[in-house]
């Protein structure tokens, strides 16, 4: 039985619900790794910062990628499955919503800490609130989620688009695509698709 973690990470655009389906994926053999962007916006807020979206945007991509590499080396010591609310490739969606080139060590870092599988939560109106760290209007939470489809799939993902249904019914979504799934994140040659494409 392989002692490798399984990677997964859930993705999307602001106010899909994937807090919350992350939240109630927890239980055992199961570590949850929070999303960096709420805590660095908490963090920037309380210090005073300017690294956020509405701000320098640039300083937070920075900061969001040192935070996520830290979450994946401290997740490889895991055992069971490990959920990524977000991660390492979602950095790579910030030029591009930007509309600039992605940097080359955005793009290294995309090709060098790799997930198993990913999960796309779609833009879902019904259920998408603003908050004090969630800012953006619809229009643009239906943007990101573009870019994100853009970046992993230049990073060379295949997404899983999660239904728009309640959690319980997505959990279950999940775990059905996760039965049986082998660990070829380690064993696979990367292609460096961010880079050949930025």
């Amino acid at each position: 039985m392989s002692t490798t973690p399984l990677f997964v990470i859930i993705t999307g655009g602001p106010g899909a619900g994937k807090t919350t389906l992350i939240d109630r994926l927890r239980g055992p053999g199961v570590t949850c790794v929070p999303e960096a962007g709420r805590a660095i916006i908490k963090d920037q807020r309380a210090i005073g910062g300017n690294a956020h979206h509405w701000g320098d945007a640039w300083l937070a991509a920075e900061i969001t990628l040192a935070w996520e590499i830290r979450s994946y080396r401290e997740a490889s010591a895991a055992t069971g499955t490990v959920f990524f609310d977000r991660g390492v490739p979602d950095v790579v969606g910030y030029p591009l919503l930007l509309g600039t080139p992605i940097p080359p060590h955005f793009a290294k870092a995309a090709e060098l800490y790799r997930y198993d599988r990913v999960f796309i939560a779609p833009p879902w109106p019904e259920i998408y609130v603003n908050d004090t760290e969630r800012k953006q209007g619809f229009a643009e939470a239906i943007r990101s989620y573009e870019v994100l489809v853009a970046a992993y799939t230049r990073c060379g993902y295949d997404l899983i688009t999660l239904p728009k249904s309640d959690v319980d019914t997505r959990v279950a979504f999940i775990r059905e695509h996760l039965a049986g799934v082998s660990r070829p994140r380690a064993a696979r040659t990367v292609q460096a698709e961010c880079r050949r494409r930025r």
